[in-house]
């Protein structure tokens, strides 16, 4: 490190300096969100003109920053060149993988990556993670070996960030994106305005979305003794839909459209991950045409919207609620959230066995239905609810062949374990001598690399079965009925209602 002086002709240095350093920083960050996906029909397209102002404006905020950090105007412009590329590079390999561009919600899991990094590093190729990991690690090194001690440079930094905070604070005031669509879409938005402008945008009309009004609906008693058992199966779906391939047909997933009362295909929006989308629609009962940008993670402001919850929406004097996941609850914060959803009791990982040799990395679905099984026995003079989301079959799964049944093998032998756990709820439910309801449905497709790709097609099976207390199957509709996962928390209500009137 090295001081420079404080004085006039250090400051025309500086500025200088900045000159040349800055509008090359820009002009690197422009073309640099150029590449992100989706582009336009030309290689490098201009984006609107509202979202090059704030390009260019977040570049200059993010070198007054660096120049704030390190003083030295070259290497801040490193820095900015640096961070849109890789802002860049990592939205390109996440849509490739899930079908869509980073989305501002994706940082609120940064955390989440050191915590759970199988979840997230699986999706990268070794390349990829030594590139992105080298890529920090040299970027850290470059700022301790290049900073100095410039007041100058910082004081100029100080100014620049000053300018450039306002300008985004008024341009996102004031310049029409789509954001506040009622289902903003990140590939329009990217493609029209660019990445950094979105994420801004996004998060901008995020932060200015108001709590809905709390539900004032009466509480649903339900009938006595009712149990409602929802399972929420990781990455389950239909392989004779997903591979095009008859033979592949799963026993349980048929016998239980055969039985069910209402059945179908279930519209997720997310792709190979995005658990907290599906399970927040089904447990809150919000479409994703009503949350605006909060439908990207709808958990971080679930707690404001805690009323239209399935548990709260129950008689509570009558009902007893369980949340079931055999994995860390502090994942998404369930373990504050579920709480205040209304759930009475929480089954976290530490009230199951680890995974035996030869069982995988998570807790089985066998293991899951045992503890559902468990609870529904235990005698009660109310009614119970039991919402499980299970966990053994998240990936990774290898990369593609050529042969997509061949690529999907070890996915394929995880799904039958799902539907064997299905297979045992049906058989066990209807013995336990109470009226039940059981919906099961998958959370999402997977992602695996040549046999189940990012595509329009993401709808996942659900079943909704009702049992009478003697255990028959009572009849419902045997036509498909499509529904979003909002609409799938409606049709339990209703279900849960039924059972009052019969």
């Amino acid at each position: 490190m090295h001081c420079i002086a404080f004085g006039e002709a250090g400051m025309i240095e500086v500025w200088r300096e900045i000159a040349v350093a800055a509008p090359l920083a820009c002009l690197v960050a422009v073309l640099a969100d150029a590449f992100a996906l989706p582009r336009g029909r030309m290689s490098l397209p201009l984006r609107s003109p509202g979202g090059t102002v704030v390009l260019v404006l977040a570049a200059m905020l993010v070198y007054a920053l660096a120049l704030i950090l390190t003083g030295a105007p070259v290497v801040s412009g490193v820095v900015v060149a640096a961070l849109f590329g890789a802002f860049a590079l990592i939205s390109n390999i996440k849509r490739r993988v899930l079908g869509e561009p980073l989305v501002f919600t994706d940082f609120a899991l940064i955390g989440a990556v050191f915590q759970q990094p199988q979840f997230y590093l699986t999706a990268l190729r070794p390349v990829q993670v030594v590139v992105l990991a080298g890529g920090v690690a040299g970027l850290f090194i470059i700022l301790a070996a290049l900073s100095n001690l410039d007041l100058a440079a910082r004081l100029a930094g100080l100014g620049l960030g000053l300018i450039a905070g306002g300008g985004i604070a008024a341009a996102l005031r004031h310049i029409d994106f789509s954001a506040s669509n009622d289902v903003p879409d990140p590939d329009h938005d990217v493609m029209r305005h660019g990445l950094v402008p979105c994420l801004l945008a996004h998060w901008y009309a995020w932060r200015h979305t108001a709590d809905p009004e709390p539900c004032q609906l009466p509480p649903i008693a339900g009938a006595s003794r009712q149990l409602v058992v929802i399972v929420q199966c990781e990455s389950f779906t239909d392989p004779a839909v997903l591979l095009g391939d008859p033979v592949l047909l799963l026993p349980g997933l048929e016998a239980a459209r055969r039985g069910a009362f209402q059945h179908g295909r279930l519209m997720v929006s997310g792709f190979g991950a995005y658990t907290m989308r599906t399970e927040f629609g089904v447990l809150f009962g919000r479409g994703e045409d009503m949350l605006g940008t909060r439908r990207f993670d709808p958990f971080l402001t679930a707690r404001g919207e805690a009323s239209h919850a399935l548990p709260n929406r129950l008689d509570r004097s009558v009902w007893t609620s369980w949340f079931v996941h055999p994995h860390d609850m502090r994942f998404y914060g369930r373990d504050r959230l579920m709480p205040e959803a209304g759930f009475d009791r929480l089954v976290g990982e530490d009230a199951f066995d680890p995974p035996a040799p030869g069982e995988g990395r998570y807790v089985t679905d066998a293991a899951v239905a045992d503890r559902i099984i468990n609870l529904a026995e235990q005698d009660s003079a109310g009614a119970s609810l039991i919402y499980a989301v299970t966990i053994e079959n998240h990936g990774p799964w290898p990369p593609g062949d050529a042969d997509a049944a061949h690529s999907a093998a070890p996915y394929l032998k995880l799904l039958g374990r799902s539907d064997a756990m299905l297979a045992r709820l049906m058989d066990a439910l209807p013995g336990i001598g109470r009226p039940t309801i059981l919906c099961f449905f998958g959370d999402h497709r997977p992602s695996i690399p040549g046999a189940s790709e990012p595509g329009t097609e993401r709808h996942t099976p659900y079943v909704l079965i009702r049992y009478s207390a003697d255990g028959t199957p009572m009849p419902g509709s045997a036509a498909e009925c499509d529904l979003t996962p909002a609409e799938l928390h409606h049709a339990i209500l209703d279900a849960i209602c039924l059972g009052r009137a019969e």
